[in-house]
């Protein structure tokens, strides 16, 4: 258990922008930030932080809560793992109790898999610095690669022993269970034999971008041919190779400064640059580029140089990969390095400025470096001409920004000297064939799921109530213990003794108008989650002079931070489409915060009237004659009071 003095200390130091600025590419919108969904694949932001109550919410797929919460629902931590992992961000020291075997029994599968590859994270790196084989073998190689310590050390490189379950037996020894070791694939079984997969390789740990060992590379170092150069972990719960970029742990801070990312193709490249002083730049790991590796990029940057090795095959193959970086919006460089050299034999033999040099006088943009690579083939020959043509028109048709199309058609004519006619005519042709297939598509799943014609849905109604609810509930969040100056409107008998209206001006807190007209109304909250929420709140302003929004979500169950960040952030949505720049001009309630409060009182209370007039009015049908006169009499005492209401609220009825 860790203590609260260590989780109240991380709560306090932790930013919630910077925090998330990690993993996410955040910009400035009003008083908040707002950046692409970490959850759901979306062109436009939905994503908004809040550092003033640092709280996030994601519109599109409706997650939201603070710090800790976006760690738990991306990194997919638990509550102590994402303590831990702000305070070492933070460099906070974390007191904690000992665990008993029953809560250890307690951590999840997910979780002990991630314990697992920790530990042989751990177990490679000290093979490698610590024992006469690991010196020998696996240091002596990555010296030879050119690596200094301090790079072998930050990248977390290892050496599993060449001995065949050297590992295993470690693990199992250390009381990890062996189900965990052969989910993770660092343990092969084979019916009572079980033996270590990396034997003799060096190792490369592939992290998450929270620095998560979630699997590994292994290179073999002998010239064994049955034997793969490479070996990856095969997939599992926590390992996906097409969801992984190895370096991007390394690399997310310097690509959403540098607002570019360097894709190469193996992990040395990767080392390398870094070493070099290039620190944007992360690989697929010897894997095809796939679209979810793009989108974890989409995240930091819309900016992406492709870095090719001198291998002009390798690099015609690699090209297809940019047709997936251009469907995801995103703008593509590439370039490639001289004959006979790699992204890693090139950082080795130059300085950073000569690196660096040479990045921005050779990135092309990707129309231009693809007429030049493959003009060399179509040269002198039309019908190869008018291929590549085509091919480069086919790039140009998976771009989704209708502008940036244009653009590149005029350009490919140019350079290929075709008219632009000719190439709009095609581009319109693949666009319509897409658009068609797609349109099949959407038919073929429609009329998989229609079993009978249904009628068409009218809009659903407004819960008017759910919305009222919210309203108080949002009130008492953001103005709670603020002293406001209220003016309620009295009911009076005058000498005539008729009922009349007269104003009445007092000072109170928020919260206290709020609990004592409910009170006094007897209205109770029909939504069970508002329930939960309005009881704690008011406790807490009662009992607290000094209410903080942030400081009240920190330490209140997640599922109900989670409802309050989403009451919280609903307005924020209208930062996102930037409503001001359009001469849309919101009202913010802290304008007129006891107008504000009395308004939503006295409209719940309007609806309550309505409510029970429609209830009676129903009463008056079913019930004979006799009832009715005084069912009557009760429906015109409410209308009354209606009445009353609207000439608070200034309305006409």
């Amino acid at each position: 258990m860790i203590h609260k003095t260590t989780i109240d200390a991380v709560f306090e130091t932790a930013r919630l922008e910077e925090v998330i600025g990690d993993f996410v590419q955040l910009k400035k919108a009003g008083s908040n930030f707002k950046g692409l969904s970490p959850f759901s694949d979306e062109k436009s932001p939905s994503f908004m932080v809040s550092p003033v109550k640092q709280i996030w919410k994601d519109f599109s797929s409706g997650k939201g809560g603070n710090v800790v919460a976006f760690l738990m629902e991306h990194e997919h931590f638990t509550y102590p793992e994402a303590i831990k992992y702000l305070a070492k961000k933070y460099n906070i020291e974390v007191e904690e109790t000992e665990q008993s075997d029953e809560q250890k029994q307690q951590s999840n599968e997910r979780e002990s898999m991630y314990l697992v590859s920790e530990f042989a994270s751990t177990f490679f790196q000290n093979t490698l610095h610590k024992t006469e084989q690991g010196k020998a073998i696996g240091l002596t190689y990555f010296k030879e690669r050119g690596f200094t310590e301090e790079t072998i050390k930050k990248f977390g490189l290892g050496y599993s022993p060449d001995v065949w379950d050297a590992f295993t037996s470690e693990a199992l020894k250390k009381g990890y269970k062996q189900s965990y070791l052969e989910k993770t694939g660092l343990t092969i079984v084979k019916e009572e034999k079980q033996f270590d997969r990396f034997k003799g390789r060096v190792m490369f740990p592939i992290q998450s971008m929270s620095g998560r060992v979630l699997g590994f590379g292994g290179r073999i170092l002998t010239n064994e041919k049955k034997a793969a150069k490479y070996l990856n972990s095969p997939e599992s719960d926590i390992y996906h190779k097409s969801k992984v970029l190895y370096g991007i742990y390394h690399a997310k801070q310097a690509i959403a400064k540098e607002d570019n990312c360097f894709l190469v193709e193996g992990y040395t490249d990767v080392i390398q640059f870094n070493q070099t002083g290039v620190s944007n730049v992360v690989s697929s790991s010897g894997t095809a580029l796939t679209t979810d590796q793009i989108r974890l990029i989409n995240r930091l940057t819309k900016n992406i140089t492709v870095l090719f090795d001198g291998d002009p095959a390798g690099v015609r193959a690699s090209l297809r990969g940019i047709d997936l970086i251009l469907e995801q919006g995103m703008n593509v460089k590439v370039c490639s390095f001289p004959e006979g050299e790699d992204p890693d034999s090139f950082a080795r033999q130059n300085t950073l400025e000569e690196l660096t040099a040479y990045l921005e006088e050779n990135a092309q943009d990707f129309i231009s470096y693809k007429a030049s690579l493959l003009k060399q083939d179509s040269e002198n020959d039309p019908i190869k001409k008018a291929e590549l043509v085509r091919d480069m028109v086919v790039s140009i048709s998976k771009i989704p920004d209708v502008i940036k199309r244009e653009i590149y058609v005029k350009e490919c004519s140019r350079i290929m000297d075709v008219s632009e006619d000719v190439l709009f005519d095609t581009l319109a042709q693949l666009r319509n064939v897409n658009d068609k297939d797609q349109r099949k598509q959407q038919k073929k799943e429609q009329k998989s799921l229609e079993v009978v014609k249904t009628e068409t849905k009218k809009a659903p109604k407004v819960n008017r109530q759910y919305i009222l609810e919210h309203n108080i509930i949002k009130a008492l969040l953001l103005y709670g213990d603020r002293e406001e100056e209220f003016e309620d409107l009295i009911l009076k008998e005058n000498e005539e003794g008729e009922l009349i209206l007269e104003p009445e001006v007092y000072t109170a807190k928020v919260f206290e108008k709020v609990y004592l007209d409910l009170q006094e109304d007897e209205i109770q909250f029909t939504q069970e989650s508002f329930k939960g929420i309005y009881a704690i709140l008011i406790e807490e302003l009662q009992q607290k002079e000094d209410f903080k929004v942030d400081s009240f979500i920190n330490h209140i169950p997640p599922e109900i931070a989670s409802e309050i960040t989403a009451i919280l952030m609903n307005d924020e949505r209208y930062e996102l489409h930037r409503w001001d720049d359009m001469e849309i001009h919101v009202k913010q309630k802290k304008d007129s915060v006891s107008e504000f409060v009395n308004s939503i009182i006295l409209n719940l209370r309007g609806f309550l009237i309505d409510k029970k007039i429609h209830e009676l009015l129903q009463e008056v049908t079913a019930q004979n004659s006799e009832g009715n006169m005084s069912v009557l009499e009760d429906i015109r005492d409410y209308q009354k009071l209606k009445k009353l209401l609207f000439r608070k609220l200034n309305r006409v009825m």
